[in-house]
Formats: C-alpha cells, structure tokens, sequence
C-alpha cells in the first residue's frame, strides 16, 4: 500500500513539473546542462555506504539543534532522526551541519515532501533529471537519507568550485549566482538561528 501511494504521489509530482513547463513556454526552470564533474561527485555519493566521534559531544549538538528544530519539526524522535542524517551526510562531505540545516530551512521548510514549481524535490530540493545524469533512476529523492546525500555532495562540490566563497556556492546551489538575494537568506538562517551561542 505505501508503494503504492508513494507512486501515485511521484506520478502526481511529474505532472506538476510538466504542467509548471508549460506554463513557463516549454522550458524547465533550472535544468542546466549537468557539469560532469558533478555527475562523477553524485555518482560517487550516492555508491558510498557514524559521524559522531565523540558520544557527549554528539548528544550536546543533538540536543541543541532539535531544540532549535521543535517549531518546524513537532515529533522529537522524528527530528532527532534528521538531525542524526543531516549530522552524518555533512559530515561525510566536511560540511558544518549548521550550514546544510539553513540551506533546508530556506528551501523546504524541513518538509521532506517538498516540490517546486521547477520540479525539484525534498528537503534540499534536488532536480530529478541528477538520477538519470548518474544512472540511479531508482533513487528516491523523498528519502530524507538519499535527499541529503544528493544535496550535501552537491553543495560542497560548489564550494569547493568557488574556493570556499560561500555566497557564490549558495548560488550556484540555487541557480541564481550572481544574486544576492538566496545567499542572504540562508546566511541569514545560518548566523541567527543555527549557529548562534
């Protein structure tokens, strides 16, 4: 039965982003031609099979953050959970956690089930056309796990291609380099939420 209502709800989400082409003269927003190199930095995250290394210190920042979490996200087990995925896939890719818990705030609201007008998916809000791009089409971009993972590898490969220049990462991330409006918002969340004292 979830399988099954999971379909419905993709076949539900294509038709969303055939229906916003439509309305935007043909084109889908935000489909560049895919980089390769960050085909190949997919195509490798999403092969990879505990971030914490320290116990204390990983009960401290869970504690901290689903605190700061509670408003978006009621259930604590529920955001203990994301906090723990979120924790682990920056982690993987040496990203602060705090930065990839702004970048969700500002592009999905922590809603794991998020679409947008141009198609993109989950809480990072990842563009379907990638699991073709890194042959994994049958990757699931409402996990939160594979949503992280996609997101996380894709924001650190900005960075490391603007040589650490955050706001021109976050552009990149959100397809508005150049502008400053999305970079803001998230350093914005990041400074006054997420990594206050």
């Amino acid at each position: 039965m979830y399988y099954t209502e999971a379909m419905k709800f993709i076949r539900h989400i294509r038709t969303l982003a055939l229906f916003a082409a439509l309305l935007s003269g043909g084109a889908t927003a935000a489909e560049p031609v895919p980089d390769p190199e960050l085909r190949e930095a997919l195509r490798q995250a999403a092969s990879d099979s505990a971030s914490f290394t320290d116990r204390f210190h990983g009960e401290v920042w869970l504690t901290d953050m689903s605190r700061r979490l509670a408003r978006q996200v009621k259930d604590r087990d529920e955001r203990i959970e994301l906090l723990t995925l979120v924790h682990l896939e920056a982690a993987r890719v040496e990203l602060p956690p705090e930065l990839v818990l702004a970048v969700i705030e500002v592009e999905s609201n922590f809603d794991r089930y998020a679409v947008s007008v141009a198609g993109a998916l989950g809480l990072m809000q990842i563009m379907p056309f990638w699991l073709n791009e890194i042959g994994r089409p049958d990757d699931n971009l409402l996990h939160t796990d594979t949503n992280l993972r996609y997101g996380c590898t894709i924001l650190r490969f900005y960075l490391d291609k603007e040589n650490g220049d955050l706001r021109r990462a976050l552009g990149r991330y959100n397809g508005s380099l150049g502008k400053r409006k999305y970079p803001n918002k998230v350093i914005d969340k990041l400074s006054k939420k997420w990594f206050q004292a």
